[in-house]
């Protein structure tokens, strides 16, 4: 590119310096940005550069001044704090449906955020874990596609699979497309799940999104639920997402669980005192195996009061388990 044309870029070169090679503790003198300038071929005096830091203020970027006898000049407008940064980082290395490869990606492009000082902090805080991540590649694009679906108020069709002893994909309905209308997506114990509704059977279904192939729009309107759909109130009732029939159940729970029944049903559930050292919860749970095995795992510190069956069911439970370890 002609030495003139790059000039036309000065300003350009000059966000992508401050963005990428500064922050609060590390700021550039003037020499230095001339410096930096001139190895993308642009020649710069000191007089036009601050015109071009005011314009770069009125862009959106906040060029601050540090104090000194060698004053030094930095980008204090990123948008994200290491902290955030960190925490997005964690997030994705810990989501069980990002493969490696796009974990990687994904982590490279987040350190893009900030600069390269703070990138290379972030880079050797990274826990580089052995995890266990989807091997489907897939999953990015069959996301996009039920996002899409959902704009559009239009069914999807689809082929799902489960992996047999030999490891290898067994497709459910032995191959035959599901068509359903998509509610929402869900990311629950590390995994991302699809909500659908089943009108047919008036009833809620989901998916593993990582599970899913051969992904496509139907020309279908989607079938919504009469009382529509609320993700919040869903993924509370639901354990590990594992369905099974909806109850109105009451427990019973040790005032020492008040935190996790807080983390489990939110804290506008509301809590029955039942004597110095305990407390009832009524609400509607699906109950399934995973809901009788979060009870258990409480101990004799939690007990299903009513209803008399879910309570049965669950004592039978129990009663396989350990016969089973005989």
């Amino acid at each position: 590119m002609p030495k003139q044309s790059n000039q036309k870029l000065k300003i350009l070169y000059l966000a992508k310096i401050f963005t990428e090679n500064t922050d609060e503790n590390h700021p550039m003198t003037m020499s230095e940005i001339i410096a930096e300038l001139a190895s993308y071929g642009i020649s710069a005096e000191r007089k036009s550069l601050y015109d071009d830091f005011e314009n770069l203020n009125l862009f959106g970027l906040d060029i601050c001044r540090t104090d000194g006898r060698i004053p030094g000049y930095f980008n204090a407008s990123g948008s994200f704090e290491i902290a955030e940064l960190k925490l997005l980082i964690d997030a994705v290395e810990s989501a069980r449906f990002i493969t490696p490869k796009k974990t990687a990606q994904l982590i490279a492009k987040i350190e893009q955020l900030t600069s390269r000082h703070n990138a290379h902090n972030l880079n050797t805080q990274v826990y580089a874990s052995n995890r266990v991540k989807t091997s489907n590649e897939q999953i990015f694009y069959n996301v996009d596609k039920i996002h899409e679906a959902i704009s559009a108020n239009r069914q999807i069709t689809f082929k799902y699979f489960d992996y047999s002893l030999s490891k290898e994909k067994k497709y459910r309905k032995d191959g035959a497309l599901y068509s359903e209308s998509p509610l929402s997506l869900m990311w629950d114990d590390e995994n991302y799940y699809l909500v659908t509704y089943n009108s047919r059977h008036n009833a809620l279904v989901h998916y593993r999104v990582d599970r899913m192939e051969n992904i496509s729009i139907s020309a279908c309107v989607r079938d919504i639920p009469d009382d529509g759909f609320d993700p919040a109130h869903y993924s509370r009732k639901m354990f590990s997402m594992y369905s099974g029939e909806e109850e109105l159940v009451t427990i019973r729970f040790d005032n020492s669980l008040i935190n996790v029944v807080l983390d489990r049903f939110g804290t506008d559930i509301t809590l029955h005192k039942e004597d110095e050292s305990s407390f009832t919860v009524k609400t509607k749970i699906s109950v399934s195996q995973q809901f009788f095995g979060w009870i258990a795992s409480l101990g004799g510190r939690a007990a299903i009061v009513a209803p008399v069956s879910v309570k049965n069911d669950f004592y039978n439970m129990l009663k396989k388990v350990i016969e089973n370890h005989k």
